[in-house]
């Protein structure tokens, strides 16, 4: 379900069900000469997409593509990234947090395909919106159960797990299962991002161009629509048990 078509009526539905809320994030970012800027994005969406799919209920929040896509691989002259810098989205995301917290969701997901393979660390655009939505937490807890929130009784099943105000909010990336992690190895516009965006945006995907000047694509001449279709299937069956248990 789109967030930006619910009525009122849905969304208190949905808010007393703990229905899922999802944000994808992404980047603006060069991917070689052969792919498109919005890889990273579109691959978030699409996942999100398939879970949707199969949990209508689902709400899905319009995505977030202004990442800190970071300059690492190209310079942006003439090649297309838009970097924003982290500290610039952590009051960006804190707004956006707040706002979900006050209009009463709870269960709050992003899910991210930009930079993952460092995830358990964390990269400058999950880590802004890890960041942001624990400062937003805590804000919340002292504002509305006062300072001294945690040593109050209420809470006293925190380390449980069945109280934890911490699990509002996660962010995630869209491969967490290890087994899938490693069939499926994370690139940067090599085979398993080209595959990927051959089922997306196949009118997007230029495999002429190609270049083999660049290292990390390469390996995109072994893309192939098949495996980037079983790539993208197995990411929405992770984010689905994020989501929705086995």
């Amino acid at each position: 379900m789109q967030y930006l078509y619910m009525r009122p009526d849905q969304i208190r539905t949905a808010i007393d069900a703990g229905t899922p809320v999802v944000l994808p994030l992404g980047v603006v970012e060069y991917h070689a000469e052969h792919l498109p800027l919005g890889v990273d994005m579109f691959v978030a969406q699409e996942v999100i997409r398939r879970v949707e799919a199969r949990h209508p209920e689902l709400i899905v929040l319009p995505p977030f593509p202004y990442g800190a896509a970071s300059l690492a691989v190209a310079k942006p002259e003439r090649n297309g990234t838009i970097q924003v810098s982290a500290d610039k989205l952590v009051p960006v995301a804190q707004d956006i947090f707040r706002g979900l917290l006050r209009v009463g969701f709870r269960n709050i997901h992003a899910f991210i395909a930009h930079q993952t393979e460092e995830f358990a660390q964390g990269m400058p655009t999950d880590l802004a919106f890890r960041f942001a939505a624990r400062q937003v937490i805590f804000e919340w807890l002292e504002q509305h159960a006062g300072e001294g929130w945690w040593g109050t009784e209420k809470y006293s099943s925190y380390y449980s797990g069945t109280n934890n105000p911490f699990a509002w909010i996660a962010v995630h990336p869209v491969r967490t299962d290890e087994a899938v992690r490693a069939l499926f190895p994370g690139d940067h516009a090599g085979k398993l991002e080209t595959s990927e965006a051959m089922v997306i945006c196949p009118d997007a995907v230029d495999p002429s161009r190609i270049d083999d000047s660049l290292w990390y694509a390469r390996t995109a001449h072994e893309a192939d629509a098949a495996y980037g279709e079983a790539a993208l299937e197995a990411a929405a069956r992770d984010v689905e048990k994020q989501l929705f248990g086995d």
